[in-house]
């Protein structure tokens, strides 16, 4: 349980009971599955993850994909058994959960010994995982996804650093007749990995565009359910002076709102649309701090 802790910045602490591990995914219920249900025009699926594989770019901290081949056809050129001609490979990978295409879980980020609704940085333990917030707690997401395209507006791809501003989110929607609703999943094109993808070389992961703290609180006041980007941290880097995340504080930490960082998001904004069916579910490892993803967007 939680004590009487206050957190004195906006938040949404309590909203939904002082037990909740939900968070933002709160506000999708039955009424918006069906919104979103209703935006299906055409029946493309577009699918907004990376590949992953050991060429997977990864910030230097973390280690990078390892895939091993447990059976494979060289074991029956060598003289495995085949009873009745079957034969069958199979394989394990060992990854960071934080790679690629993936999902932050309310318990990665925190700040002054406190997570999202006033649990204790004590619920995290390198024994045991979470207790409270991991990524086995968050339910899956069905609802409306909404393309803010920053490369459109700007007519470029974003430069490493550069902001995307409250204003910048409402110029794109205001252009689109667009508004964002309670439950919808809001996702960022700017142009940062296919960029990096094509440079094939390393990827600076200290740099590169994304949302200030204004622009990420008044997301989070719209009620969305998820903020995602085509970027390693959805937020811009480096920091503004004086600040160390800003945004994963403000959103995952004051108000429960999942990060989904890593979206290939071109193919989706070649199409034009802007409002979609997003369908996400995150592997529900029990006590982890994210996992990785495989988004829907269905047209």
């Amino acid at each position: 349980m939680n004590d009487a802790y206050t957190n004195q910045r906006p938040n949404a602490w309590g909203r939904w009971g002082t037990d909740d591990e939900a968070g933002a995914l709160n506000h999708i219920g039955v009424a918006q599955v069906q919104r979103a249900a209703a935006l299906v025009r055409t029946g493309q699926v577009i699918r907004l993850a990376q590949p992953l594989s050991r060429h997977t770019p990864v910030p230097a901290h973390r280690t990078g994909l390892q895939h091993f081949m447990g059976r494979d056809g060289g074991d029956y050129a060598a003289g495995a058994g085949r009873p009745g001609g079957f034969q069958f490979a199979e394989d394990t990978v060992v990854m960071p959960l934080h790679i690629g295409t993936h999902i932050d879980a309310l318990c990665h980020a925190w700040c002054d010994g406190r997570l999202f609704n006033n649990y204790r940085e004590g619920t995290i333990r390198s024994t045991s995982g979470a207790t409270r917030l991991g990524i086995d707690k968050m339910p899956p997401a069905v609802t409306r996804g909404l393309l803010i395209d920053m490369v459109d507006l700007r007519g470029r791809p974003l430069r490493d650093g550069e902001v995307i501003s409250r204003a910048d989110l409402q110029a794109c929607l205001a252009r689109d007749g667009l508004r964002i609703e309670p439950g919808d999943v809001v996702l960022l094109h700017t142009g940062w990995l296919a960029t990096n993808l094509a440079k094939q070389g390393p990827v600076d992961f200290n740099a590169e565009p994304g949302i200030d703290h204004e622009a990420g609180l008044w997301l989070a006041q719209q009620d969305v359910a998820m903020i995602g980007a085509d970027n390693f941290a959805v937020e811009v880097l480096p920091f503004a002076q004086g600040t160390v995340f800003p945004v994963h504080q403000c959103v995952i930490r004051d108000f429960g709102v999942p990060l989904i960082e890593g979206l290939e998001l071109g193919p989706l904004a070649q199409t034009g649309r802007r409002e979609f069916l997003f369908m996400a579910a995150a592997l529900p490892i029990v006590g982890a701090t994210g996992s990785p993803l495989s988004p829907l967007a269905v047209l």
